[in-house]
C-alpha cells in the first residue's frame, strides 16, 4: 500500500515544506525541502512537484514561504500579492495553483486588516496552507468513494499521466477511483500510457499502482488505440487541470486522442477532479491557457539528442478534450453527467450553486 506522502510541512511557521522529487522517480525516492518562494516556484517548474491539486497545495504553502521573514506588518500585504503573482507564473495551465494562492491572499489580507502582529498573519497563513491540504486529502477520498462503482469486477481499465497520490495532497483523483475499487476488494487491471515527452505514466503512475499492489501494465501512447481494438476496456478515467464552465477539460497531452478512441471504440471515458479544478470565469474550452514547455524534453532522450538543433519542435504540455467526448466528470460532490445535453452546462452551474450555498 501507500506508504509515502507527496507533499507536507514539518514544524511552525519556520518550518519547511518538504515534497517527493517526482523528476527522480521511479529509480530514487529522494525528498527535498522547501524553504523560499523561490523554491517554490522552482519545484513547481521543474516538474519535482506535479499534478494540478499538489502543486495547489505547494503553492499555498509557497505563499507562507515568501512573507515569513517580514518583521512589519506594513508591507506585509504588498508582499504577500507579490508573492501570489510570482508563484501564479511557473505554470499557466492548472487553476489549481492560482485558486490556491488566492484563497492565500484573501485570508492573509483579511487578518493583516485587523491586527499589527505580523507573527499572527505568519500563523494564519500556514493554518490556510494546512486546510488547503487536508481538504485535498478528504476530496482525494470522496472522487474515489464517487467512482469506485465504475470499475467492473475483472474490468480493464486504462489511464493517462498520473492523476494519483503523487499528483495530490492524498489518494488522488483518477487513481482514487482505482484504490477506491481496490479497497472494495475488486480485482481489475490498469493499462498506463508512458505519456510522451516526461513519462509521467510510466515512471510515475506505474510506479505508484505496482507499490499499491494493484495490477498495472505501461504501453506507449501509439498503442492505446489498437488496445481498445484488441481488448474491451471497460473504463477509462483520466484527471484535469482545468476544467470550463462547460465542461471542457484540459490534461497532459495526449488526453485529447485518448478520448477521441474511446469514443470510436465505445469505451465510456471519465474526468476525476475536484471542484477547485473547475474555473467558471471560461465559457469554454479554447479559452483555457496551454503551457509550452521547452524543447529539450522532446528533442533529447537519455542525454543524447533526438532531434536536430536546426529542426523546430513544438511542446505543449496539455490539449483540450471537449465535453462530448467524456461520459462523465467524477467529483467529491458525485458524478455529473451531461444529462441529454452535448456539454456539462447544467450539471456544472448546478454544483457550483450548491458549494456556494453551503460556504
Amino acid at each position: 500500500m501507500r506508504d509515502f506522502k507527496t507533499i507536507r510541512w514539518e514544524g511552525d511557521v519556520d518550518g519547511q515544506c518538504v515534497i517527493i522529487d517526482q523528476t527522480k522517480l521511479p529509480e530514487d525516492f529522494i525528498e527535498i525541502n522547501l524553504n523560499t518562494a523561490k523554491d517554490a516556484w522552482q519545484a513547481i517548474k521543474v516538474l519535482a512537484v506535479r499534478g494540478a491539486p499538489a502543486i495547489g497545495v505547494a503553492a499555498a504553502y509557497g505563499m507562507l514561504l515568501g512573507v515569513r521573514k517580514l518583521k512589519e506588518i506594513s508591507s506585509f500585504i504588498a508582499e504577500l500579492n507579490k508573492t501570489k503573482d510570482y508563484l501564479d507564473s511557473s505554470r499557466p495551465t492548472a487553476v489549481n495553483l492560482s485558486w490556491a494562492t488566492t484563497e492565500m491572499l484573501k485570508i492573509g489580507e483579511a487578518v493583516a486588516q485587523t491586527t499589527q502582529d505580523v507573527d499572527l498573519c505568519h500563523k494564519t497563513l500556514l493554518e490556510k496552507a494546512r486546510e488547503i491540504q487536508s481538504d485535498d486529502e478528504r476530496r482525494c477520498v470522496a472522487i474515489g468513494q464517487h467512482g469506485a462503482d465504475l470499475v467492473p469486477e475483472n474490468g480493464l481499465c486504462l489511464t493517462h499521466c498520473n492523476a494519483g497520490a503523487l499528483a495530490t495532497a492524498g489518494a488522488g483523483t483518477a487513481l482514487s477511483v482505482f484504490y477506491a475499487a481496490q479497497e472494495q476488494g475488486k480485482s481489475f487491471k490498469v493499462y498506463a500510457d508512458e505519456t510522451r515527452p516526461l513519462l509521467q505514466g510510466g515512471r510515475l503512475t506505474a510506479w505508484e499502482l505496482n507499490k499499491s499492489g494493484i495490477d498495472v501494465t505501461v504501453i506507449c501512447d501509439s498503442m492505446a488505440g489498437f488496445l481498445m481494438s484488441q481488448k474491451k476496456l471497460d473504463l477509462i478515467v483520466v484527471g484535469s487541470d482545468r476544467i470550463a464552465a462547460n465542461g471542457d477539460i484540459a490534461n497532459k497531452i495526449g488526453t485529447y486522442s485518448v478520448a477521441v478512441l474511446a469514443k470510436e471504440h465505445n469505451v465510456p471515458f471519465y474526468v476525476a477532479a475536484p471542484f477547485s479544478t473547475f474555473d467558471m470565469s471560461l465559457e469554454n474550452g479554447s479559452q483555457i491557457p496551454i503551457e509550452e514547455r521547452m524543447r529539450e524534453e522532446i528533442s533529447t532522450s537519455n542525454g543524447k539528442i533526438t532531434v536536430g538543433k536546426e529542426v523546430n519542435v513544438w511542446n505543449p504540455a496539455f490539449d483540450v478534450t471537449p465535453a462530448v467526448y467524456i461520459e462523465g466528470i467524477i467529483t467529491e460532490e458525485g458524478i455529473l453527467r451531461k444529462n441529454g445535453h452535448e456539454d456539462f452546462v447544467v450539471s456544472i452551474k448546478k454544483l457550483s450553486e450548491k458549494l456556494k450555498n453551503d460556504t
